[in-house]
């Protein structure tokens, strides 16, 4: 299978209350030709990290940030040409993704992007409500939102969105009209991601009660099975076919390359004896970063990087992230999985482990894979801890 790749676009109009990525004012940091030339050094620098990935067409390439419909569109395309340089090829499977804020892209921007293969949009619209817009400094209104996707929708585009809910005062009403809106306007995937800002936070206040929040969760998952999606993941829905490949990456243990600002690269086959894949990522301030990838002499060896940048797996640290993520989705943890990477040992600790839960009706196993119920979604962090493990906990 094809490797995933993820391109950081830093830029952004403003920084939103709620925002913790990293991201800058487009304005406060050095202009997107300079990154993306940066960017690009370090694709020459370390493309053959992935290098037994080059004989088959790419999987995924995402395009995040930030916003990156804010830049140039010239400079997506020269970031997919500068891959194809270095030996990462596209094809009609490549599912190619860019995060689009409203009010940000116009028709022309639009076409470059589909000459490039882009055939994703992932719309930050967030809510419908302009003033819960402007609660958490979003630049765009509602109005705005519905003409980038009343362009999509010209355009016949397969497109997704972000919705935030259990913001400070949003009501119950509030919440049904998004979920109206955002299936009356074509959507085929949403993402809902609940409100989570640490105590004193700005928006920490006048947040709806937990009881409201948890019948927000049963309103999203009940009105949106009802339009026909389902939870593939637990804060993703779809229509069937319309799952996001990207982040399926992510949550099937599958190798993935992070370039840009802040991030984070997998390989699920280590370079070390007795490692379990290894994990690294780049600086999360842009100068730090920039410097790194100018460095005269940067090395292009994996293991150069500095210790605080590069992570060589143990045993039990994959054995966790594979329950975490597993868990997540919809198709569960499965056994077959899960025996074929970590041995036939491994399935007694997993039930040891799930028969508890099995029993208060938080997972349920259908024969070969354990999933969350409705009740275990709720709680699922609280799942996760069940599922993670230390080094003395297995062989």
């Amino acid at each position: 299978m094809g490797l995933g790749i993820y391109i950081h676009i830093p830029y952004c109009l403003q920084r939103c209350t709620y925002c913790d990525f990293a991201t800058y004012v487009h304005s406060e940091i050095k202009p997107p030709e300079f990154y993306v030339e940066i960017v690009k050094k370090e694709i020459a620098l370390r493309h053959q990290f992935f290098e037994n990935f080059k004989t088959v067409p790419l999987s995924t390439i995402y395009f995040g940030g930030g916003t990156p419909s804010l830049i140039p569109a010239e400079h997506i395309v020269n970031l997919i040409a500068e891959l194809s340089k270095f030996g990462y090829q596209t094809g009609p499977q490549t599912e190619i993704t860019i995060e689009i804020n409203p009010a940000t892209i116009d028709e022309r921007k639009l076409e470059i992007y589909l000459e490039a293969g882009v055939n994703r949009f992932s719309v930050g619209a967030q809510t419908f409500s302009d003033r819960l817009l402007k609660m958490v400094h979003r630049e765009h209104n509602a109005e705005q939102t519905r003409q980038t996707l009343a362009l999509l929708r010209k355009y016949n585009l397969n497109f997704s969105f972000d919705l935030l809910f259990a913001l400070p005062t949003q009501t119950l009403a509030e919440l049904q009209n998004d979920l109206s809106i955002a299936v009356d306007l074509g959507s085929r995937h949403l993402s809902p991601y609940c409100l989570t800002v640490p105590e004193g936070h700005p928006l920490s206040k006048n947040r709806p009660p937990e009881n409201d929040q948890i019948e927000m969760f049963e309103i999203i998952h009940r009105r949106l099975q009802e339009n026909g999606f389902y939870r593939y993941e637990i804060s993703n829905y779809s229509l069937p076919g319309f799952e996001s490949k990207h982040n399926l990456l992510y949550w099937t243990d599958r190798s993935y390359w992070g370039l840009g600002l802040s991030a984070h690269s997998y390989m699920k086959e280590s370079q070390l004896p007795n490692s379990w894949g290894t994990r690294f990522w780049n600086q999360n301030n842009f100068d730090l970063y920039t410097d790194q990838i100018q460095k005269p002499h940067q090395s292009s060896d994996l293991f150069d990087f500095s210790v605080s940048q590069i992570e060589f797996l143990k045993k039990h640290q994959s054995l966790t992230d594979f329950c975490h993520t597993s868990l997540r989705l919809d198709t569960g943890l499965s056994i077959t999985d899960l025996t074929h990477k970590f041995g036939n040992q491994i399935e007694r600790v997993i039930l040891n482990l799930a028969q508890p839960l099995l029993d208060r009706d938080i997972l349920r196993f259908n024969g070969n894979a354990y999933k969350l119920t409705e009740k275990g979604v709720l709680i699922s962090n609280q799942v996760f801890e069940q599922f993670t493990f230390l080094g003395k906990d297995i062989l």
